[in-house]
């Protein structure tokens, strides 16, 4: 979503906030701006649509010297993307501010500080905090308290970042319900939506909680907590290098974080396994205790990670012997729901960030579940904070905003889970020797998968001209399959879902033509012969057949049937393995498109309001 950047400092603050910008940009947003205290009293601004690249020539030619900024990215909420509705907003040339989130209660705002003299240049909810600060300050308060006194009435999500021309010393920032990170520096310090903004510049950071308000000098910090007391926040090093996110050789980072799949999944079995067993530790000190006990397991994610969600479905009902509920957590929060006895509710998400997610965990722990689990990848953020156990996927920085490391990575967590919720339950000794047997097997076989790159690539051409494709899997593959529809209608703009191949005669035949690839997992599963008996029903109705087919699957290429051979695998591998060349396939119908494959259209990365 939304990103936002500022810097309090000894030295111009102008190509740090771009840069910072630059690397927000994998959030997804349509329009940027930069507001520097230029002079004493004076604020300059320069706001543009589109990307980060044209504002920078923009600063290029109007130069904004100063020590004190803030800079933004927006995802249209309120109002069109356009310039008038770009950040910083600034309320009569005093005070400026960014803002990430929505502000629920703008309209009676708005409606009284138009009652009182106020002229709104633009259609967005944040303009209403930019005015409500500055009437603040008319009446003599600090920068911090105006701050205070502003958030006291917001109802909703908020990140923001305030500057005042009478204050040049200071830079206030504030969070609730969206996420915000201090920078601190030597003589300088900083804020951002999150890390990777301000690896260049430092790798120590405060990760500011639900309700804080802080206050940057040059020289210090100081935050308040929700109920207004002064309080002190670990300062923490991020192991994360500043060129992390850069794309290197690939020519997009989604390739990239595609062909990085072996090394996350190694790095996320690192330290997980002991011998032929999978440590219980690795979910908490009191994990194996606290799933002793648990007799069912119900997991809420979004987009993506609700794929991953469901694959994990068939394994802890058949592997782990458990009833598991899978929500999307945007229809769970919002539904009456029947919590059952000794349950474990397990989060995922890549960014720990997604509202819908975070909120139906608040809602979780309130409504008595025994634990709560957060599958996460980044290690400071919120819903990593405020779950009972976490387990971190070692997936390292993804900026391609259509999920592909973090995915895979998510699906080990989940086996890794299965195997230890599946000890206390039908699980047996050999069985988990199998599984772990697997799971060290997994980079290697993942990186046979990926170098069917180029046949992939070549494949890729038979789908540019279309308009839509049907995806196909029985058992376990059907989450694959949607995972591979959702990824090429990402990317490539091309109509794509998925069904369940038993499904075929229930509707979505009656869509089958020449015209409508059909992409089919076909794994070498119990579930084969059933699925061949699917594809036939696809053939006799002149469909184009693409099978991505285990190696030792009779189905032979013929007159529209297209078959790309995986390696070797086993039943308990195939949902990942299978997920590699669903996810070449998109980037690479993608790229003959020229579609913008690492930032699509409409979309942002971190889901931050609902």
């Amino acid at each position: 979503m939304c990103g936002i950047v500022g810097a309090i400092a000894q030295r111009p603050v102008a190509a740090i906030l771009l840069e910072g910008l630059r690397r927000l940009e994998y959030r997804g947003y349509d329009s940027a701006g930069i507001a520097v205290l230029a002079a004493p009293g004076m604020l300059d601004r320069v706001r543009t649509l589109g990307k980060v690249a044209r504002l920078s020539e923009e600063v290029a030619n109007h130069p904004l010297p100063g020590t004190l900024g803030i800079a933004h990215t927006r995802w249209a909420t309120h109002g069109e993307p356009a310039t008038h509705n770009a950040h910083p907003h600034i309320c009569r040339d005093r005070c400026a501010l960014v803002h990430n989130g929505i502000i629920e209660n703008h309209e009676i705002l708005r409606r009284e500080q138009l009652a009182t003299g106020h002229r709104f240049t633009s259609e967005t909810d944040t303009e209403v905090v930019v005015h409500a600060i500055y009437d603040q300050l008319t009446m003599g308060l600090t920068l911090i308290d105006a701050v205070r006194q502003t958030t006291a009435r917001l109802h909703g999500a908020y990140a923001l970042g305030v500057i005042d021309t009478h204050d040049p010393a200071h830079l206030v920032a504030a969070r609730q319900g969206s996420p915000l990170v201090i920078g601190v520096g030597f003589g300088e310090h900083f804020i951002a939506s999150d890390v990777f903004a301000l690896l260049p510049v430092t790798s120590r950071f405060i990760f500011l909680e639900e309700g804080d308000i802080a206050e940057l000098t040059r020289d210090t910090v100081r935050i308040w907590n929700r109920d207004g007391l002064l309080v002190e926040r670990p300062v923490k090093t991020s192991s994360v290098s500043a060129d992390a996110a850069e794309r290197g050789e690939y020519r997009h980072f989604m390739l990239k974080e595609i062909f990085e799949q072996p090394q996350a999944i190694a790095d996320t079995l690192q330290g997980r396994l002991a011998g032929h067993r999978v440590l219980p530790e690795i979910f908490g000190n009191q994990a194996a205790d606290l799933f002793s006990r648990i007799q069912s397991v119900t997991i809420v994610a979004c987009g993506t990670s609700f794929h991953a969600a469901l694959v994990a479905r068939y394994w802890l009902e058949a592997i782990a012997g458990l009833p598991c509920q899978v929500e999307v957590a945007s229809e769970y929060r919002y539904r009456a729901h029947v919590v059952p006895q000794h349950g474990l509710f397990v989060t995922l998400s890549q960014s720990g960030e997604t509202a819908d997610t975070l909120a139906a965990l608040r809602l979780a722990k309130a409504s008595g579940y025994d634990t709560t689990l957060a599958i996460c990848n980044v290690p400071e953020s919120s819903l990593v904070r405020e779950s009972d156990l976490v387990f971190l996927t070692h997936a390292g920085p993804e900026i391609g905003v259509a999920s592909t490391k973090a995915f895979i990575t998510q699906l080990v967590a989940l086996l890794l889970l299965t195997a230890v919720l599946g000890r206390c339950n039908r699980l047996d000794e050999s069985g988990e020797m199998n599984l772990v047997a697997l799971l060290r097997a997994l980079p290697g076989k993942i990186e046979e998968v990926l170098t069917l790159d180029g046949r992939i690539a070549a494949l890729a051409e038979q789908f540019v001209d279309k308009h839509h494709t049907l995806f196909l899997g029985r058992g376990e593959e059907y989450p694959i399959a949607m995972e591979g529809a959702l990824k090429l209608k990402e990317i490539s703009y091309i109509h794509a879902e998925a069904y369940p191949a038993g499904e075929l005669k229930h509707g979505p035949l009656a869509l089958i033509d020449e015209s409508m690839p059909v992409v089919v997992v076909a794994p070498n599963n119990a579930l084969l012969e059933k699925l061949k008996s699917n594809l036939e029903e696809v053939r006799a109705r002149g469909g184009q057949l693409f099978v991505f087919a285990d190696f030792h699957v009779s189905i032979e290429e013929s007159d529209g049937i297209t078959v790309i051979r995986l390696p070797e695998t086993d039943d308990l591998l195939d949902p990942m393995v299978f997920t590699i060349p669903l996810q070449l396939l998109a980037y690479h119908v993608a790229v003959l498109k020229g579609t913008d494959v690492d930032q699509p259209r409409n979309l942002a990365k971190s889901v931050t309001v609902e």
